[in-house]
């Protein structure tokens, strides 16, 4: 299989420029997609807590369920697209994701909903395996930098999924019918989108992937880069607006807003971010962005001032917006089999957004809010440090190394 373990034929044939051109839009259109399924789900937790008679505890143990359904089944996507083709697995993929949308509202009481969590996440980390894997070989006929603004694309449906999601709850609607009604409008745009993103396949002779397998030491290398740029994000994300209200004193709605500011922050910086690493390459992206997300950091530990403080979110936003899609990139380079290094790095990343919450809460309990954000500050500085294990070899659509400096830079 020529360098990925999505499948395709061994020597496959130039796509018109065109094709290229609808592919990329399509498998944008899909993040975008993926995304949106987040967003709406994300806004609607109170009214399944509400729902289901949860106590914090119960719902804090509940929503560890995605994240174990998504590591459980990341493994097993590259199988599933060596055995239906890249597009036919994610369009059905993607349709499992978007359909379980309904499955949370539907749960009466914590025993039906964590196992409605764990298809949830499931059905989600093999769809965001699938459409990764398919990016970065689009990204790689292409012969330029796509990856950041796939992310975008994802962090924009989220903001369009949270937003369709609190004018729902604001309206008062029943969170089973709205769930219902975006799912099925998600699962038609997304059957639209599929048909047009890359059809790969395996060549008859190619052995199907393993159902489970570590990832492989590449994949725990960049993972670790990812998980310090997704530690920071779940910080930021999570407790910017308490930061700000319990540290600072600011009103309500100020804090709260900075929690919007910061995802959208990432949001704008990611759809930005393909030109910094067409000019720049991967390591010197996150390098500069691991100083800026650093830098961010300490103006939060030593705020003194509201405003000080949201500048230091934004930096931070700013710095760590690109790592993730740039370390799906790298993990989709690194060997002889992508899918498995993806899911892997998707696992480590995942777990970094499980924990850093509850790691940063912790850390607070036992000091101070200052102290946690610290913690955030020096994994800001790992990343300027562990930039350089993105600087692998770029593929071709025939499988050779790109030329110097089509894709990365160093």
């Amino acid at each position: 299989m020529v360098g990925n373990d999505v499948p395709h034929d061994v020597t496959p044939l130039p796509h018109p420029r065109g094709d290229l051109r609808r592919a990329r839009w399509a498998v944008a259109a899909v993040f975008l997609i993926h995304g949106s399924v987040t967003g709406n789900f994300a806004t609607r937790i109170p009214w399944i807590q509400d729902h289901t008679a949860l106590s914090p505890g119960q719902l804090g143990l509940a929503l560890a369920f995605p994240a174990i359904g998504a590591s459980l089944a990341m493994p097993l996507a590259g199988r599933i697209s060596h055995r239906f083709g890249a597009r036919a697995a994610l369009r059905g993929l993607l349709a499992l994701w978007t359909l379980s949308l309904v499955l949370p509202a539907l749960s009466p009481g914590l025993y039906a909903l964590c196992p409605a969590l764990l298809v949830y996440g499931a059905a989600s980390g093999t769809a965001d395996v699938a459409m990764n894997a398919l990016g970065v070989e689009t990204e790689d006929r292409l012969g330029r930098p796509i990856m950041s603004g796939l992310h975008g694309m994802w962090s924009v449906g989220a903001l369009l999924g949270s937003a369709a999601g609190t004018v729902a709850a604001h309206a008062g609607w029943d969170a089973r019918l709205h769930l219902a009604g975006a799912a099925l409008v998600l699962t038609l745009l997304g059957a639209l989108a599929c048909r047009d993103v890359l059809d790969l396949r395996s060549a008859p002779e190619e052995h199907p992937p393993p159902r489970f397998a570590l990832p492989p030491r590449s994949a725990l290398v960049i993972g670790a880069v990812g998980f310090c740029a997704v530690f920071a994000e779940g910080a930021g994300l999570d407790w910017s607006a308490v930061y700000l209200r319990d540290r600072l004193g600011t009103d309500p709605g100020l804090a709260a807003a900075s929690t919007t500011a910061f995802a959208c922050t990432m949001a704008a910086a990611r759809l930005a971010g393909d030109k910094a690493v067409a000019r720049f390459g991967a390591v010197r992206t996150v390098r500069a962005g691991g100083a800026l997300a650093a830098a961010g950091g300490l103006l939060v530990v030593l705020a003194r001032h509201p405003a000080t403080a949201m500048t230091g979110f934004g930096l931070m936003g700013l710095g760590i917006a690109v790592v993730v899609p740039l370390a799906f990139a790298a993990a989709g380079r690194s060997g002889p089999a992508p899918s498995q290094a993806i899911a892997g790095v998707a696992t480590i990343t995942y777990t970094s957004g499980l924990i850093a919450p509850s790691a940063i809460g912790g850390i607070a309990q036992a000091s101070s809010l200052t102290v946690s954000f610290a913690l955030v500050t020096a994994l800001a500085c790992g990343l300027v440090g562990g930039a350089g294990v993105l600087r692998v070899p770029v593929r071709t659509a025939s499988g050779a190394p790109a030329a110097a400096g089509e894709l990365e830079r160093s």
